[in-house]
């Protein structure tokens, strides 16, 4: 349980402000050499995510507290960024969406609620699932992963402590194991940061994969604000050399960057 080991840093509450700050920077540059380790594993399992939606499935995550809200996070960026469904990748926590805000005692503990979740959703065998827990041992998250592991599903995990027992209950388990903690115990610092780090990867690199960027364009995005329609406009005038006002009216006629494209080819 390296996450639960004592801090390399004391006496934290004599410390100036300045000092904080320097001791965690200094602590967290041990997560992108965490995360490239891991990339081997990485790699296993958005191989196998890419298969199971290619062939029609869905991606969820599973975890509770910071573990799980990182899951939410990233299945509700999926859609805007790359233009999937919104039921394509599903973040689930332990406690139900309540839990996104506060905490809800003692979810975590029970084994067998992430799999009744999940059969809200009618899970299937051509469904991915990936378990997030930073100490690895979080009852909600093997009991889900060991169900539908179980069940046919793809199944991987994210986890920040070595030989868990929600990497053993995983097909494509990934290990990103990032040490103590600057205040013992806290995961949502190094361990969090290390988790979407991970998460931004698998997701980007399966929709990558499965055609959703175009050159280094998000070109499936949605065009939901002001914002994302300059980008939008921005992207059409750099690919087809044309105004504005041009790249305005494409985008107005054909209501999505790639359909733009598309329509000028």
């Amino acid at each position: 349980m390296n996450t639960e080991s004592s801090s390399e840093y004391n006496h934290l509450e004599t410390l100036p402000t300045a000092q904080l700050l320097t001791g965690m920077n200094q602590l967290d540059q041990v997560v992108p050499q965490a995360v490239a380790l891991a990339l081997p594993q990485l790699e296993a399992l958005v191989e196998a995510t890419v298969a199971r939606l290619r062939a029609g499935g869905r991606l969820f995550y599973i975890g509770a507290g910071t573990s799980g809200r990182l899951g939410v996070v990233d299945a509700s960026e999926c859609p805007p960024t790359f233009g999937v469904p919104a039921g394509l990748v599903v973040g689930l926590i332990a406690g139900g969406d309540i839990a996104i805000r506060q905490a809800v005692e003692g979810a975590e503990d029970d084994a067998s609620q992430a799999w009744l979740d999940l059969q809200a959703h009618h899970v299937n065998a051509q469904d991915v699932l990936v378990g997030i827990a930073a100490s690895g041992r979080t009852p909600y998250v093997v009991g889900g992963l060991q169900a539908a592991r179980a069940a046919g599903l793809a199944t991987g995990c994210i986890v920040c402590n070595p030989a868990s027992a929600v990497a053993a209950a995983a097909e494509f388990p990934v290990e990103v194991l990032t040490g103590p903690e600057f205040v013992t115990g806290s995961t949502r610092l190094k361990a969090g940061t290390a988790q979407k780090m991970a998460l931004n990867m698998l997701t980007t690199c399966t929709f990558i994969r499965l055609g959703r960027v175009r050159g280094n364009k998000m070109v499936d995005m949605q065009l939901s604000n002001l914002k994302l329609v300059e980008r939008g406009e921005r992207m059409l005038m750099d690919e087809l050399g044309i105004s504005q006002g041009e790249a305005a009216d494409l985008l107005r006629l054909h209501g999505s960057v790639r359909a733009a494209l598309a329509a000028k080819a």
